[in-house]
């Protein structure tokens, strides 16, 4: 489903990755773990057709990166620390906006479903500019699953959402990877990250510096693997 090879990243003369190679099987869930500043986001943005390679090839469920970004865009679901939300657009109209744009079949029911699934219900008629940075998020999280895309990206999806919230993420986390969903994300609660992933990739120095599938260690071996894994 994903297929990077070669991936060259460069800011001007500071090179942020250095040759990566990644690949993603349709249905996986990988967790790209990281020290701050490894290129985790500087990664995803690529995979989200917002940044340009500097040397290298993406492909996403057979499309190429940049040049078929378009076709790429319409398999994407993406959250990321920003929400990408209107202010003065409610709830509902920022997801009747998105789901236009997407041309989601029956756009009404999908809405109440997925405002229902991100615990957005009762306040679907409020102004987004009204939410907390938690709401906030959630409806972002409900932005990115309402067209039922191929391929998900998460950048830090938990950054600012309460207990219930983060709670409300785990389900929908499992609810798309139980459908067959294609699922990268990145994640400092380690924790949360390895109850739901079914692979651990660590980006050190530019880089994929290990890997490991769920089925490789023992509940609660993540964390030294991460620290083994940057040493």
């Amino acid at each position: 489903m994903i297929s990077v090879r070669k991936l060259v990243k460069r800011f001007g003369l500071k090179m942020i990755l250095r040759g990566l190679d990644f690949e993603v099987q349709p249905g996986e869930f990988v967790a790209l773990l990281g020290p701050n500043g490894a290129g985790k986001t500087t990664f995803l943005r690529i995979l989200a057709s917002l940044s340009r390679p500097s040397m290298g090839s993406v492909t996403i469920a057979g499309f190429s990166l940049p040049k078929e970004a378009a076709a790429v865009r319409v398999r994407l679901g993406v959250v990321s620390h920003q929400p990408l939300l209107y202010g003065n657009l409610t709830a509902e109209e920022n997801l009747n906006f998105y789901g236009r744009m997407y041309a989601v079949q029956g756009l009404e029911e999908r809405i109440t479903q997925v405002l229902e699934m991100v615990g957005l219900s009762v306040r679907r008629r409020d102004l987004v500019r009204t939410f907390s940075r938690g709401m906030q998020q959630r409806l972002a999280i409900g932005r990115a699953v309402l067209h039922d895309p191929q391929v998900m990206l998460f950048d830090e999806p938990y950054t600012g959402l309460d207990q219930d919230a983060s709670n409300m993420l785990d389900g929908v986390l499992s609810t798309v990877a139980s459908q067959g969903r294609t699922v990268v994300m990145t994640s400092h609660d380690l924790a949360r990250t390895e109850a739901l992933a079914t692979r651990f990739d660590i980006l050190s120095r530019g880089v994929i510096a290990a890997s490991a599938s769920r089925s490789q260690m023992g509940k609660g071996d993540l964390m030294d693997f991460y620290k083994a894994s940057l040493v």
